[in-house]
């Protein structure tokens, strides 16, 4: 799905939604940032194989469709802190019943696999 999808606004809302998260990793940056500010070090920590190039990238994207909040604190090294808009915050708790929705899948699996 492209970028520009996200803001079409001939697509259905879910296509829409889906542009914005579209990704590997911006799920788990909105989970991550849902417990309060991280900075990018700590979210490349908790999140083994992401670089920081696609951390980046990925922070940026979700800046600019006004998810997460970006704030640099002047001392010395710079400090960079990333947050969870209003907007973010509202994503994410719509997401809510989707991850719910996607724990009760996998939990069949799981009971399908040892059914077998």
């Amino acid at each position: 799905m492209t970028r520009g999808r996200a803001q079409d606004p001939t697509v259905c809302g879910v296509t829409a939604a889906i542009a914005v998260i579209d990704g590997k990793w911006k799920t788990a940056l909105l989970w991550l940032l849902e417990s309060g500010p991280r900075r990018p070090g700590e979210l490349r920590r908790e999140l083994p194989g992401l670089s920081e190039k696609v951390l980046t990238q990925a922070l940026r994207e979700m800046e600019t469709d006004g998810l997460v909040h970006r704030e640099v604190h002047d001392v010395l090294p710079l400090k960079t802190v990333y947050s969870l808009t209003a907007f973010g915050r509202e994503l994410s708790e719509a997401l809510a019943p989707l991850s719910d929705w996607g724990y009760r899948r996998l939990e069949k699996l799981a009971e399908s696999q040892s059914a077998s």
